[in-house]
């Protein structure tokens, strides 16, 4: 494919780049319902819940390396690459660092912290890898191209906020939905709010699925310990 061509087909793709990202965040709406549903019959095949059937074993640290360095990744090559117009504001410096710096742990600090940890199927494993990548074409895009936050953000009312485990079997699912939540909230935008809920129904039920699983195992569990919530759930 010669240099014309090939630019001619890149504008076109980037000229669909704001209707490839909304049809990501609606997808992302819709298969979060999907996986709340499934996840009421079937456990996450990976971590403790890890069996046959899900194709080759791959190892632990490697696969949490691997699955998750494209959120971390692609957004730093949009930047490269591509023509970001809202870097240049504030509020989408600091968004885009937030979720870097959350990546960049989850990927590059986190899987060499794990000591022991089982074997990831590799069913599981490549639909991290996948996610990973549309989710960080997602909510870079959305950031550094489109995302308007105007000149009076960081005034806004919404930032004025005044031994988790004791209370919830999940704590650490817990924080992740809170922290997604607040991007979310903080954002006010459709990607963010998708990437939001997906998270909500893809981990909500596995803090619900440890929960049964310690009161199964330690008779001595406490019965005032939530799944999720607080005091709640």
């Amino acid at each position: 494919m010669d240099i014309p061509v090939w630019n001619e087909w890149v504008n076109k793709v980037l000229s669909l780049d704001l209707v490839i990202l909304n049809f990501l965040s609606y997808n992302l709406i819709f298969f979060g319902v999907v996986v709340v549903i499934v996840l009421q019959w079937l456990k996450t095949p990976y971590g403790r819940y890890e069996r046959e059937g899900w194709g080759p074993s791959v190892n632990a640290q490697i696969a949490w390396f691997v699955q998750e360095i494209p959120a971390f990744a692609v957004p730093l090559l949009l930047v490269y690459y591509t023509d970001c117009p809202k870097l240049q504001f504030t509020p989408n410096k600091i968004f885009l660092g937030l979720f870097l710096f959350h990546y960049f742990q989850r990927s590059s600090i986190f899987p060499f912290l794990i000591r022991g940890g089982k074997p990831t199927p590799f069913i599981p494993f490549i639909l991290a890898f996948v996610f990973c990548v549309l989710n960080g074409y997602l909510q870079g895009g959305y950031i550094l191209k489109y995302a308007d936050f105007g000149s009076k953000w960081m005034w806004n009312s919404r930032f004025y906020l005044g031994g988790l485990f004791e209370y919830v079997s999940g704590a650490n699912f817990f924080g992740e939905i809170v922290e997604w939540l607040g991007f979310a909230v903080a954002n006010g935008t459709l990607p963010t709010f998708a990437f939001f809920f997906f998270t909500l129904c893809n981990i909500g039920p596995r803090a619900c699925h440890h929960h049964q699983w310690y009161r199964e195992k330690f008779e001595d569990y406490p019965n005032k310990r939530r799944a999720l919530i607080p005091f709640i759930l």
